[in-house]
């Protein structure tokens, strides 16, 4: 029986990469045609990915967590013969004909000029161009090989290495980020591609949550953060537009039945990734609790658990000793809210002034989703919640 390559078909137009989430099938599994077998996160939405054959799954070829260019292999299959591989980013064939092999794009004609090599002009996608003036190599542009009809970044790397340069120096090091790291510039990148970020603030009365903190602390309860994501857990249920994605059509909403909220986790060495809190809006406070600590000690081993589902991530930004802060929209979440360093604030009174502990909440949302007034409504709810909390101690 033959193998063949099983290749990321084309998601979206102009979509040139887009992150894979999840395996449906393992390898050894049969399956059929149309099947969804992984799910792949893009700027649009997250999607299943059908089987463009009938067959047996041999391997898959790449990792969970990896952003991916369209038509890369992803993974083998075991087919019938006479079955032939499907072109790279292409979708299956019609359902009455096997799947056929189109002609691979024409590599741009090369001719050498001395020790240069020129070629027909290609296509220089936005990012490329960006890439050639960071290498200052947009001189030379023309003489840099495509392996395709676009010139891609990795197409300069194999220049610049073919010629003898390095990516390290003097000056500086080349150092490979990690895989989190590409996750959290994927989405972040799709934040500004496809969000409209707004960001709204508010002073927050602290001293509840520090005095309970105080008062459970030796026992290992919550907390004070932990407890302020409680509260905007109660504060989310009472906001469809705050637990909402923005539908693939952009022309209307998902609203999740269930909250599955997302904590921001430094990780060493500047890296961040998302803790993800499942079916909070189902627990009591133990349950929550339990499962804060649990998900965050998960999240440390450097696995990011958001999904479209995620639509809020809160970060503590106060533990980074800073008070306020502007946080980015980190895709697929529709907002980021960020809990700043608690501080003295003095409020008049008759016979002088009194100081309460304070923090300032700063939220980014996405405009398309939610309005300035929803969110203001809604932040001041994380407020009450905050400013009224009560620990059931169970």
């Amino acid at each position: 029986m033959p193998v063949i390559s099983v290749r990321i078909p084309q998601l979206g137009e102009g979509l040139q990469e887009a992150l894979l989430v999840e395996f449906l099938k393992q390898p050894g599994d049969v399956v059929k045609r149309d099947e969804p077998i992984y799910v792949m996160e893009t700027d649009k939405a997250t999607t299943d990915v059908e089987s463009p054959y009938d067959g047996k799954l041999v391997e898959w070829t790449v990792e969970t967590g990896t952003v991916l260019q369209i038509g890369a292999e992803i993974g083998k299959m075991e087919v019938a013969e006479g079955v032939k591989e499907m072109a790279a980013g292409h979708g299956p064939p019609a359902a009455d004909e096997p799947a056929k092999v189109e002609p691979a794009p024409a590599k741009p004609t090369e001719a050498k000029v001395g020790t240069a090599v020129r070629r027909a002009k290609v296509a220089i996608p936005p990012r490329t161009r960006k890439y050639l003036k960071e290498k200052g190599l947009m001189d030379v542009a023309d003489q840099i090989p495509a392996d395709g009809s676009k010139l891609m970044p990795a197409d300069i790397d194999r220049y610049i290495a073919a010629q003898g340069g390095t990516e390290s120096g003097e000056e500086f090091d080349k150092l490979d980020l990690p895989q989190s790291q590409i996750v959290l510039n994927y989405r972040l990148s799709r934040g500004t591609q496809v969000c409209v970020p707004v960001t709204v603030m508010n002073e927050i009365e602290w001293g509840v949550l520090e005095t309970t903190r105080a008062a459970v602390k030796e026992q290992g309860g919550p907390t004070a953060f932990g407890m302020s994501c409680w509260a905007v857990v109660q504060a989310m249920k009472k906001h469809d537009k705050f637990r909402s994605a923005m539908a693939a059509d952009g022309k209307s909403l998902k609203v999740f039945k269930r909250i599955n909220l997302g904590v921001a986790v430094a990780l060493p060495g500047d890296l961040m990734v998302t803790a993800v809190i499942r079916g909070a809006d189902t627990m009591d406070q133990a349950a929550f609790f339990k499962a804060f600590v649990e998900q965050v000690v998960a999240a440390r081993d450097g696995n990011d658990q958001a999904d479209e589902s995620t639509t809020i991530t809160v970060s503590n930004i106060g533990k980074a000793g800073m008070r306020c802060g502007i946080p980015a929209i980190v895709a697929p979440a529709m907002a980021t809210l960020a809990i700043g360093e608690t501080y003295s604030h003095p409020v008049p009174k008759d016979d002088g002034f009194e100081f309460r502990r304070m923090v300032i909440a700063t939220m980014s949302f996405d405009h398309r989703i939610a309005n300035g007034v929803g969110a203001a409504n809604f932040l001041n709810d994380v407020r009450q919640e905050i400013e009224s909390f009560e620990y059931s101690g169970n």
